[in-house]
C-alpha cells in the first residue's frame, strides 16, 4: 500500500527538478525501432510475418480528441518502423474501459496491451497473473527516461507490471468571468468557500459541478475535506490500517458533504450525472466550480475545439483550508495516472513489449505540448511556451507539501466499489456519516 510520504518525495522532487526546470531531460534519440524481434523475417522471400497487438486505451476521440490523435500518431509511427507489426486500438471511456476489463481478464482475453491504475487497482490484476512482469523492458536506461518514483507505484513485491503515462493533481477549475459578475474573490478558507457557494445560490447560479454517477468524483471532494480537517495520514491510514474511517476527523469530513449537499452546493441529479455530464455543464458557464484532475487542462488550455474565450476564463485555486484542522493548502489529492500493461497472456509478447517501450518514450515528449498532459517521463520543458494555467499548476505541483494517492486506487476493487458505494449514499443522503464510516470499515475488516 502506498504511503502519502512516499508520494510526497516521489512528486514534489520529480516536478521540481524535471518539469518546471527540465534538468535531465529523458527524450530519446534513437530510432524508432520498438525491437529486434518485431523486424525477423518470416520466410526466405523477404516477407515478413505479420502480427497483431491489440490495444484497449481510454482516450475515445469524441472526448479526448488530443489525446487520441497522439496514441493514432504513435501507432502510426511504430508500424512503419515495425513492418509486419500491426496495432489495432479500441478505445473507450473511464468506466466501460474498467468494466470491460474485468469482463476480458476473468475470461483470459485481456488485449496485449492496456491501461492500469497504480497500487490497489493493479494488485488482483497481478495476483491472478494476468498482467506480466515488465522489467526487462525497463533495462537498457528506459527507466531512467522515468520522474524518479513513479514506476516504484506499479511494483508489487519488487516487480514491476506497468509502465506510467501520467502524474496529475486535482485542483479546484472555477469560471473567472462568473465569479467576477458576482462580486466573488478566490478562497483560501473554508468559511470563503461556503460563503462563495452562498452568493451562488442566492444569485441562482450552479456553484459547483459533479458527476457522482462515476463516485470516484464525489470522493475527491470528501478526500479534501478528510485531508483538511485531519492531516495528509488520515486517510491513507484508515485504508492501510494503521487507522480507521471512524476517526472523528473522517467522520467530520462525511458531515461536511452532507452539509455542502444541504446548502445546495452541487449541480443537481448530481447523483445520476457521469463525469462526463456534468463537466458539460462547466464547459458551458453553467457551474462556476469543478474539482477535477490535471488530466482536463487540454481543454482550459490547448484543445483548439474549445472556445478561446471559455480558455481564457478558466482559473484555478487549492481547496481550502479548514479552521482548526490539520492540513494545509499545499496538500494535494493525486499520484500517478494511467499506465500501460502487457498481458502475460499475450501471444505476441515481446512485439507487446516493444511497443509499450516505444509508446512511453513517444508519449512523454509529444503529450506536454501537443495535449497538454504532466507525462511520468522527464521532459526538458525549459524551451517550451506553455499556457499560464499549465504552468500556475506546475509550480503548485512543485510546491506540494503533499499528495494522498486516490481512496480508490490505493484500496483494491473490492473494497474500492463499497467505498465508491458509500460516497453515493453519502451525497444522496441515504447514509449517515456514522454508518459511511462503519460499512468501509466492515469492508475493510473482511481483506485483512
Amino acid at each position: 500500500m502506498l504511503k502519502n510520504k512516499t508520494l510526497l518525495i516521489m512528486l514534489t522532487f520529480a516536478a521540481l527538478l524535471f518539469i518546471i526546470t527540465g534538468c535531465g531531460g529523458g527524450n530519446e534519440s534513437d530510432d524508432a525501432k520498438g525491437g529486434d524481434s518485431n523486424a525477423e523475417a518470416g520466410d526466405n522471400s523477404g516477407n515478413v510475418e505479420e502480427k497483431t497487438i491489440t490495444f484497449m486505451n481510454l482516450w475515445p476521440e469524441g472526448s479526448s480528441k488530443q489525446h487520441y490523435n497522439i496514441i493514432q500518431g504513435i501507432i502510426d509511427e511504430f508500424e512503419a518502423a515495425n513492418p509486419g507489426v500491426k496495432v489495432e486500438s479500441q478505445a473507450l471511456g473511464n468506466e466501460q474501459y474498467k468494466g470491460k476489463l474485468k469482463v476480458l481478464s476473468a475470461s483470459n482475453e485481456l488485449p496485449d496491451v492496456g491501461m492500469t491504475w497504480a497500487a490497489g487497482f493493479l494488485t488482483p490484476y497481478v495476483e491472478g497473473e494476468k498482467f506480466a512482469p515488465l522489467d526487462d523492458v525497463l533495462e537498457n536506461g528506459l527507466a531512467d527516461s522515468f520522474v524518479p518514483g513513479t514506476t516504484e507505484a506499479y511494483a508489487i513485491d519488487g516487480k514491476t507490471y506497468g509502465l506510467p503515462l501520467e502524474l496529475n493533481i486535482a485542483p479546484i477549475y472555477y469560471n473567472k468571468q462568473i465569479f467576477k459578475d458576482n462580486g466573488l474573490e478566490v478562497p483560501t478558507t473554508y468559511e470563503e468557500f461556503k460563503n462563495v457557494i452562498q452568493t451562488l445560490v442566492d444569485n441562482g447560479i450552479t456553484p459547483i459541478t459533479v458527476g457522482n454517477k462515476d463516485a470516484w468524483t464525489g470522493s475527491l471532494w470528501y478526500m479534501y475535506l478528510a485531508d483538511r480537517i485531519g492531516g495528509p495520514e488520515t486517510i491513507t491510514n484508515a485504508i492501510n490500517r494503521t487507522g480507521s474511517f471512524e476517526d472523528p476527523a473522517l467522520i467530520q469530513a462525511a458531515e461536511e458533504i452532507q452539509n455542502l449537499v444541504d446548502m445546495g452546493a452541487f449541480v443537481k441529479g448530481y447523483n445520476g450525472l457521469s463525469n462526463d455530464e456534468a463537466k458539460g455543464y462547466f464547459m458551458n458557464n453553467q457551474a462556476a466550480m469543478y474539482l477535477m484532475g490535471t488530466w482536463e487542462l487540454p481543454n482550459y488550455t490547448t484543445n483548439e475545439d474549445v472556445p478561446q474565450e471559455f480558455r481564457d476564463s478558466i482559473g484555478y485555486f487549492k481547496f481550502p483550508t479548514v479552521e482548526g484542522g490539520e492540513g494545509n493548502i499545499d496538500s494535494f489529492v493525486g499520484g500517478p495516472g494511467v499506465g500501460l500493461f502487457v498481458s502475460e497472456k499475450s501471444e505476441v509478447k515481446e512485439e507487446a513489449k516493444d511497443f509499450v517501450s516505444f509508446f512511453v518514450k513517444r508519449w512523454g515528449e509529444q503529450s506536454v505540448t501537443d495535449a497538454g498532459v504532466i507525462p511520468a517521463t522527464k521532459v526538458d520543458t525549459s524551451e517550451t511556451e506553455l499556457p499560464q494555467l499549465y504552468v500556475d499548476i506546475l509550480d503548485a505541483l512543485s510546491n506540494a507539501s503533499n499528495i494522498t494517492l486516490y481512496a480508490d486506487v490505493q484500496m483494491n476493487p473490492t473494497v474500492a466499489q463499497v467505498h465508491l458505494d458509500m460516497i453515493q449514499s453519502l451525497f444522496g443522503k441515504q447514509a449517515t456519516p456514522e454508518e459511511f464510516a462503519k460499512k468501509q470499515e466492515e469492508a475493510l475488516a473482511e481483506e485483512e
